[in-house]
């Protein structure tokens, strides 16, 4: 090949760093809201905006009670390579719980109520869904303390403006 031929790349412009980054968790198990959380993590460890946007079932993540009895959904898992029934035995979520915390505990993902700790002292921001809290007659009192605020859709979508939104 004649490399005196070849023409110098073209200057690329600077790539756009992402600034702001809205993340909805609507899944309430343990494989659901780690996705989400990780990202908004590695956003906050980058120096971008994270919100999170609790809603459905997502809400668990955050509700004080239920934060950390998160389970592995086993039945209509595809990702679980077993089948449905299987999956409906006696002990089998807990089990699968049980595994996946161990390996996540191996490369230090810390449980649900540190993780969210550390994204709110990172500066990320930790939002309800008003419609959800009122469909399962919640309170700001049932949730921990890192939740900022519960607040609409239209809230979510004037605080996403300008960012990037990710549903996990």
């Amino acid at each position: 090949m004649n490399t005196s031929t070849l023409e110098a790349p073209a200057p690329t412009k600077e790539k756009e760093r992402i600034k702001k980054v809205s993340i909805i968790i609507s899944k309430g198990s343990l494989e659901g809201v780690y996705p989400g959380l990780i990202m908004a993590n590695g956003a906050r460890m980058e120096g971008i905006e994270a919100n999170l946007f609790f809603t459905f079932f997502g809400l668990e993540a955050v509700i004080q009670k239920k934060m950390n009895k998160l389970k592995v959904a086993t039945v209509g898992n595809p990702a679980m390579h077993m089948p449905s029934l299987i999956g409906i035995l006696p002990g089998m979520s807990a089990f699968a719980t049980s595994m996946m915390k161990k390996e996540m505990e191996k490369i230090d993902i810390p449980p649900v109520d540190e993780f969210i700790e550390m994204i709110s002292d990172a500066g990320g921001h930790l939002y309800g869904c008003k419609a959800t809290v009122d469909m399962f007659h919640l309170t700001k009192k049932d949730f921990c303390p890192q939740v900022d605020s519960i607040i609409t859709v239209g809230d979510f979508y004037e605080m996403a403006a300008g960012g990037e939104i990710i549903f996990t």
